[in-house]
């Protein structure tokens, strides 16, 4: 598998190299040359979960990894369920949630950073520190993947105060090789921190530096797999006319989901649901790229105002001839938000607020024909403050979530520094 650089297209990696170097030359995102293509997608549909995962990611990494190896990477990494809402309770006529949260740390993060880690693992014979930003959900999947994981070090930037206290929990109280920084500003200012550290070739050198972030094409590579399993749960006579809302923040999500579409996946389209920080709608709507200040909202892993995967987005249109057009933006506003995290429940289905994000542009948009499925990103506890407030509850906490609470913090604090955080790696 071969890929380039979409800043400099002359500079070409395997995919063991784009997954070690993480970012191209000036921050360019790896994109493959070529994108496979299924031959008989109904066949594939047909296969249970690990099976087709295999299969799929055979078809991007067989040649180089090996097929025995992909297959022993994806049983290993995908050892948890991800069922679409109907097997349990219907969300409604129309709608459905595809559930992303039933791995280790409660969030769809769990697919694409646990085959990361086992691929980093495998790959890399010398000490690496994998450096990555969250503004949720990551640090938790990155830090359960690669905690007492010989020769990696994980270091996580996330947004003080501007994330669950249980998502906190989840990644903050490991120890080890696993070191949390709370950074005194916005996602972007922590996700531009990584950014910039992969700039400095000193650094990279000193410390073997990688990222887990979806800049990281493996973890990208991963999240195709779910997609067709949720095309797989529907219906056979409804598949041709879904409808995926994806809850965007980062649009790694998204670019996975693009990814599968352009493979042949029968998605008859894709929504792009943001919260307030709505710069990729607006782009859709008007056409103009205008990046405004990060605003915190109750779905705050979507507080992303400068998404890193829209190049990848837009490249993945352009090669597959799709119009920009043909993809649909949403912004959410907070009280939609909460008005559809209500009105799920009252249907019988608990959720939380990202997925409620999608879940309202999806009512907004499904016409008479069409199936809607929306992602369910994270355990509904994990925003247990949201939830019980919205709902007047006191949602119980599951295991993960009440073993983490209950241990202390261990997070340093920096401020938006670089200088700083290049002193904090090299130490």
């Amino acid at each position: 598998m071969q890929l380039y650089n979409l800043k400099h297209p002359d500079e070409k990696v395997s995919f063991s190299q784009a997954v070690q170097q993480g970012l191209g030359k000036d921050r360019g995102l790896f994109f493959p040359e070529q994108l496979p293509k299924i031959e008989d997608v109904n066949a594939l549909l047909a296969q249970p979960f690990v099976e087709r995962s295999v299969n799929i990611l055979s078809l991007w990494l067989a040649h180089e990894l090996g097929q025995d190896n992909v297959e022993s990477l994806v049983r290993d990494a995908f050892n948890f369920a991800c069922p679409l809402a109907q097997a349990q309770s219907q969300v409604d006529d129309e709608q459905y949630c595809l559930e992303l949260f039933h791995g280790p740390t409660l969030a769809f993060k769990d697919f694409g950073a646990r085959f990361l880690a086992r691929v980093l693992s495998q790959l890399s014979d010398k000490p690496l520190t994998i450096l990555t930003a969250t503004s949720g959900d990551t640090g938790a999947a990155v830090a359960d993947a690669f905690f007492g994981l010989d020769n990696i070090d994980v270091v996580i930037l996330y947004p003080k105060g501007r994330i669950s206290p249980l998502q906190e929990k989840m990644f903050c109280t490991l120890g080890g090789n696993i070191r949390t920084v709370a950074v005194n500003g916005s996602f972007d200012d922590c996700q531009d921190l990584v950014k910039r550290s992969f700039e400095d070739d000193e650094l990279k050198q000193a410390i073997g530096l990688n990222s887990a972030n979806s800049i990281n094409i493996a973890r990208l590579l991963a999240q195709i797999c779910y997609y067709f399993e949720a095309i797989a749960q529907l219906p056979e006579a409804k598949r041709n006319q879904a409808v995926v809302a994806v809850p965007s923040g980062n649009f790694g999500n998204l670019t996975a989901g693009l990814f599968a579409k352009a493979m042949g996946l029968p998605v008859k389209r894709f929504i792009a649901a943001t919260n307030s920080n709505d710069t990729v709608p607006r782009y859709l709507d008007s056409g103009n790229w205008q990046v405004k200040p990060t605003i915190a909202t109750r779905s705050n892993a979507m507080d992303v105002s400068a998404p890193n995967n829209w190049p990848r987005v837009e490249q993945l249109c352009q090669v597959n001839g799709w119009p920009l057009a043909s993809l649909e933006g949403a912004a959410v506003s907070e009280a939609q938000c909460e008005q559809q995290l209500k009105q799920l429940h009252q249907r019988g289905y608990l959720s939380e607020p990202h997925a409620a994000v999608a879940s309202y542009a999806l009512s907004q948009s499904l016409q008479g024909d069409e199936v809607g499925v929306f992602l369910g990103t994270a355990h509904p506890a994990k925003f247990k403050e949201s939830v019980d407030e919205l709902l007047e509850m006191d949602l119980p906490l599951p295991p993960a979530l009440a073993e983490a609470d209950k241990k202390p913090l261990l997070s340093d604090e920096l401020e938006v520094d670089f200088g700083a955080l290049r002193a904090y790696l090299l130490r």
